[in-house]
């Protein structure tokens, strides 16, 4: 076997591997052997199958699997000779030629490697912020709205007609422009929260100003994306009738309501203060992290830490991004791209700048991880996906299943990973008190 390692830069490296038949012959020979101690055939005892019996019955197979296992070893001999681990090859070897013949088999693969970044100076570009402040009047304003979101209904006192904000209590039918009951469309003594958009646009609108007893004949058009196909655009009518308005009774913001809202028997209207104000001030530090600082942080090092990338990784990301591409593209222009070599090339070339950022600022993020001890734990991104699965109303374990069956727990992984990096960095420019 011959073999020629050379280092393309950092992070690729190329090999070029001859095996010759003999060679072949001899690793095939050597599989029959095995397999004819262990194979169990009729008519012959377990072991005792002869060689030309299982080359005979399994004579390509072996011949490929021979040809695979001296690609492996010339792979092994050739990260030996290049001072590489297999731990720091990344992705699959990709085979950029593979030519047989009846004498040898030539081929030249390249191969992607971890890159060694130098992070000294990574503090340097963390950008200096001021921590928000929070108002009085803010702080105010919360607290009013919990006030108003823990406030119960109760029946109107003065005979008024219903506004926006009232709960009403209704009986409804709904009917097609054509007289058709509409399915689903009727109920009584149902209860609505006016100005909550619950139902079609325009129905709640209408009931605004009816009066206790009052019956009325409401028309609306259900929306053109309405979920039922079959009323989606079409003109309807509802006969309401209101029975009761409800309005909500006022809560009193003292001592307590902050014993209600603390959980604590002791707490008072400056606790609770205090607490909201501590509260809004860490949305608004979220909001500023999470919308300016991060992805300024995040562009900063990329542009400090420039490094080989590798070619395969790249490959792989333009692959991701083409992808996601085509998920927003017609079935015409996916076949057009299928058809046209030209045009495919000319995209990934267009997504190439982009991909080479991403692969490059994964690097970034995994050797910095490293270097300030931030990890994300297996178990706590399953429970991230549950308990997004969980707010948007889905089925959490079937939500896993699909990602694991995609492969995206690794980005999700590293998503968490560098979300906490970048707030540990920009938690270094916080004054110390707030840290």
């Amino acid at each position: 076997m011959q073999i020629k390692a050379t280092k393309v830069d950092n992070a690729n490296a190329k090999v070029q591997i001859q095996i010759d038949k003999a060679e072949i012959e001899k690793k095939s020979e050597k599989i029959a052997k095995n397999l004819a101690k262990t194979m169990d055939i009729p008519g012959f005892r377990k072991g005792k199958v002869p060689v030309a019996i299982v080359k005979k019955r399994y004579g390509e197979k072996i011949v490929q699997d021979a040809e695979a296992e001296l690609v492996r070893e010339g792979l092994d001999k050739a990260l030996e000779e290049l001072g590489i681990s297999k731990e720091q090859m990344l992705g699959e070897p990709a085979f950029i030629k593979y030519d047989k013949n009846d004498e040898a088999i030539d081929m030249e693969i390249e191969i992607g490697i971890r890159p060694k970044i130098d992070t000294s100076g990574y503090e340097e570009v963390i950008p200096d912020y001021e921590v928000p402040k929070v108002s009085d009047e803010e702080v105010q304003k919360r607290i009013e709205e919990l006030a108003e979101a823990m406030a119960q209904f109760k029946e109107a006192q003065e005979d008024r007609p219903a506004k926006e904000g009232d709960l009403v209590v209704i009986d409804f039918k709904g009917t097609l422009e054509d007289g058709t009951p509409i399915e689903g469309g009727s109920a009584q003594n149902f209860e609505l929260r006016l100005g909550s958009g619950q139902f079609i646009p325009g129905f709640e609108e209408q009931v605004v100003g009816m009066e206790k007893g009052e019956t009325k004949t409401i028309e609306v058009t259900f929306p053109q994306d309405y979920p039922n196909k079959e009323l989606a655009g079409k003109k309807a009518k509802f006969e309401v009738t209101l029975h009761a308005i409800k309005e909500k009774e006022p809560v009193a913001i003292d001592d307590e309501l902050a014993k209600k809202m603390l959980q604590k028997e002791e707490a008072t209207l400056e606790e609770l203060k205090k607490e909201i104000k501590m509260q809004l001030e860490n949305e608004k530090l979220s909001k500023l992290y999470n919308e300016e600082l991060k992805p300024k942080l995040m562009e900063a090092l990329v542009e400090k830490f420039t490094f080989d990338l590798p070619k395969n990784i790249v490959e792989q990301e333009i692959d991701v991004q083409l992808n996601n591409k085509a998920a927003q593209m017609s079935q015409e222009e996916i076949e057009e791209l299928k058809n046209n070599p030209e045009k495919l090339q000319a995209l990934r070339e267009e997504l190439r700048p982009e991909a080479q950022q991403s692969v490059q600022a994964t690097f970034i993020v995994d050797a910095l991880a490293k270097e300030e001890g931030v990890d994300v734990e297996d178990q706590e991104v399953v429970q991230t996906i549950y308990y997004e699965a969980l707010q948007m109303g889905r089925n959490p374990q079937e939500i896993l299943e699909a990602y694991q069956k995609q492969g995206l727990l690794p980005a999700i992984k590293m998503a968490m990973i560098e979300d906490r990096l970048l707030s540990k960095l920009l938690a270094k420019k916080l004054p110390k008190e707030e840290q």
